[in-house]
């Protein structure tokens, strides 16, 4: 009878715990069905939700640009930090103690300063915009962080597989690419997805500098509107947007992460 009655609770105690949720959810949606559509506020949004989704777009843009070269920088700087000579070794390690622990608004402010507005080739010239310096700025702590994963999943490897194919007669080289890379990939997977949702929120920097992005955007609204009502509105759309892009790779991180916790 016990077993019967423990495998009865089960089932039972997923709406307790998730009652409040969906009620919470059932409230929203009645709420934008029955009330929200017959608001001014609400329709002034509508209209602006194009721009509001296209300036969306400019920040993914940075972000998804942004990790990728912050992650062939950030491999090259981790594989030099575990070099054996110091003189490789040496700025690696400067370059990640550096851009790790600089501000990300100040790294922003000083690629957009730092960089010319055009560059001048031959007779030409060929304009450098705003967001591409805001994706420099993102991707210089994008590769100090990667560089540091990687060095972690690298040093998580047991020295005895290092032995072992030593014994085996493998050079470096081969050790470090058919053993051990193969292996840091599924343990920098989670950490490095997590990096990308934090540079993806850090894009909201990009309109401080003069970036059309979605905060821009917003801003623009907000003043041409001028209501109050509809300032809290917008932004809390902002707030929702970013937060249904970037919840669902945390969850997806912490399921890798208890996929892969005993690889």
């Amino acid at each position: 009878m016990a077993t019967d009655s423990s495998t009865v609770s089960v089932p039972l105690a997923w709406p307790r715990r998730h009652m409040g949720k969906l009620a919470l959810l059932v409230a929203a949606v009645a709420w934008l069905i029955f009330a929200a559509p017959q608001s001014p506020v609400f329709m002034a949004l509508m209209q602006w939700s194009p721009a509001l989704a296209k300036g969306f777009g400019q920040n993914i843009l940075i972000s998804l640009v942004a990790i990728g070269l912050g992650t062939v920088a950030g491999l090259l700087i981790g594989a030099l930090a575990l070099s054996p000579s110091w003189i490789l070794r040496l700025p690696a390690r400067i370059w990640v103690q550096i851009f790790r622990n600089a501000p990300w608004l100040v790294l922003i402010y000083f690629t957009t300063y730092v960089f010319p507005f055009e560059i001048h080739i031959g007779s030409s010239y060929i304009s450098f915009p705003d967001w591409v310096k805001v994706t420099i700025g993102l991707a210089l702590p994008a590769s100090a962080n990667v560089a540091e994963i990687f060095r972690g999943a690298i040093g998580s490897i047991p020295s005895t597989q290092w032995e072992a194919a030593r014994s085996l007669a493998f050079t470096r080289w081969q050790i470090f690419t058919s053993i051990i890379l193969p292996q840091c990939f599924k343990r920098m997977l989670p950490p490095w997805m997590n990096l990308y949702a934090v540079i993806t929120m850090g894009t909201a920097l990009a309109s401080l500098v003069g970036v059309h992005d979605v905060i821009d955007t917003a801003q623009i609204a907000s003043n041409t509107v001028n209501q109050t009502g509809f300032t809290v509105l917008i932004y809390l759309s902002l707030l929702a947007l970013f937060f249904a892009y970037c919840y669902p790779i945390s969850r997806l991180t912490q399921r890798l992460e208890r996929r892969y916790a005993f690889y």
